[in-house]
């Protein structure tokens, strides 16, 4: 049985870095001669992990020849380290795959059968975050969800992919077209029906046990109040003391109560709230389905109005973890060099990490009324991944009488794939242990920052209660 050596690891690593966007010939002497830095980083690394930009715009990104080699050197890598096998699906495919092959080895695996781990991931990133001893800068140059957000381009490219799968991330067309008022009754209440989910699950593939959201014609931005946007303003070191609210797709057509919650709390605490004149999707759906091209567009769309606010001397603040993440990690990776998408990295917080920052100079309103009580919180994965600490868990445990259980665990929803008919049953079983830890916490409040996981826990609990929003239970707290 061949057993593959740490050289053949090694193997392909200056290429990875080509088509990320490390292509300076320093970073590919780096790579190569790894004994001629000063500081060599190996397995273990107290290092900090590094992400470089994605080259997607570099022909060589969708060689399929080059990344099916790609493949093969991180597949291997990961065959020989198993860490991860925990975490989401893709994991257990892979191994699976080369378990039940001829060789027991990467090499007894139809290169066809590749597409079977890349389907199965949804970019939540906690393998390079949480476990990968490979992650850059470590010489092996290991990114597991950007080669497999590479894959997902290239399958894109080919026309591969499934018309359901384009529909359901056009997020902001379905959410116009759903929230029509002559339309939106029907929409939701379809999506209670059996018959209807049953045809729905048989004519595009979407599963019928999975919770689908609910749409709104009074969408947040027809419900929200300008007349407080202005006001004065009492920034801190890290804070200019008044926010932009990117309201999201998802914030504006399905929940628009959690943007509502959240104006009200900031602007309980002393903060001038407005809205962006326009927005789009963050392109995040597009990303995970290697729509390159659109997230491209969504960018265009949204950072330039972003941009002219953070001139104005706005923070943003998005109330949908995924959102953020994107405007913080993905489009600056993506667009390394464009001016406008690093300012607003900069300034795009998550809404606790906002408040947050501002109490520990003294700017948070505390004086709570009312009593939390158990609340059980899930920490969704995209929140994990901004590195901001949990900030949602340490403002929830200032109210008084309050106790916090912490579920870091991902709930495997993606805002897509627990919908779809081939990944629901993978969805829910990476689930369990979340749903298990909230029904033993006996809690009077289940929450996660993504309202997405919090159906998905409320499908696995099936009890008939509801998930609240961490803002939701902050504004019930501050009894307003």
């Amino acid at each position: 049985m061949a057993t593959p050596t740490d050289e053949g690891r090694r193997e392909g690593a200056t290429e990875t870095h080509q088509v990320t966007g490390r292509t300076s010939e320093a970073n590919r002497a780096s790579v190569t001669s790894p004994a001629s830095r000063p500081d060599p980083v190996g397995e273990g690394s107290l290092r900090a992990p590094t992400r470089h930009p994605l080259d997607w715009r570099n022909p060589a990104f969708y060689d399929e020849h080059a990344l099916t080699k790609e493949l093969e050197r991180v597949f291997d890598i990961c065959h020989g380290c198993r860490r991860c096998v925990s975490l989401c699906q893709s994991f257990p495919t892979l191994f699976d795959l080369i378990d039940e092959s001829p060789t027991m080895e990467l090499d007894g695996v139809n290169k066809k059968d590749f597409s079977k781990v890349v389907d199965h991931c949804y970019l939540c990133d906690l393998c390079f975050m949480t476990k990968c001893p490979y992650v850059p800068p470590h010489e092996w140059n290991v990114d597991f969800p950007h080669l497999m957000l590479r894959a997902k381009a290239v399958k894109f490219q080919k026309g591969d992919t499934k018309l359901r799968d384009r529909l359901i991330s056009s997020t902001d067309t379905v959410g116009k077209f759903a929230g029509i008022p002559i339309v939106v009754q029907t929409v939701n209440a379809s999506n209670k029906t059996k018959i209807f989910r049953k045809a729905l699950d048989k004519v595009l593939g979407v599963h019928p046990d999975a919770i689908l959201p609910v749409y709104h014609s009074r969408t947040f931005r027809k419900r929200y109040d300008n007349a407080a946007a202005s006001g004065d303003a009492t920034p801190t070191a890290s804070t200019h003391g008044r926010v932009a609210l990117y309201a999201t797709c998802y914030g504006n057509y399905n929940e628009p109560q959690v943007a509502e919650d959240l104006v009200a709390v900031f602007r309980h605490n002393g903060i001038p709230v407005t809205i962006a004149e326009k927005e789009q999707c963050c392109g995040m759906p597009k990303l995970e389905l290697g729509d390159l091209e659109a997230v491209a567009r969504a960018k265009e769309a949204n950072i330039p109005v972003l941009a002219k606010l953070v001139d104005e001397g706005w923070d943003i603040v998005a109330p949908v973890p995924s959102c953020a993440l994107m405007f913080k990690q993905e489009l600056p990776l993506m667009f390394p060099d464009d001016p406008d998408v690093q300012k607003v990295k900069r300034a795009m917080f998550d809404p606790f990490e906002y408040l947050m920052l501002r109490h520990k100079e003294g700017k948070l309103n505390t004086d709570f009324k009312q009593s939390l009580g158990k609340v059980a919180y899930h920490v969704p994965c995209h929140l994990r991944v901004q590195n901001i600490g949990l900030k949602t868990r340490e403002l929830l445990q200032l109210v008084p009488d309050t106790k916090i259980e912490t579920i870091e665990r991902c709930s495997g929803h993606d805002g897509t794939y627990a919908v779809k008919s081939e990944f629901h049953a993978a969805s829910m079983k990476i689930c369990r242990p979340v749903v298990d830890r909230v029904k033993a916490s006996e809690c009077d409040h289940y929450s996660s920052d993504c309202p997405m996981a919090g159906h998905q826990i409320e499908n696995g609990l099936k009890t008939g209660k509801q998930p609240e929003h961490p803002m939701s239970l902050l504004r019930v707290a501050y009894g307003i």
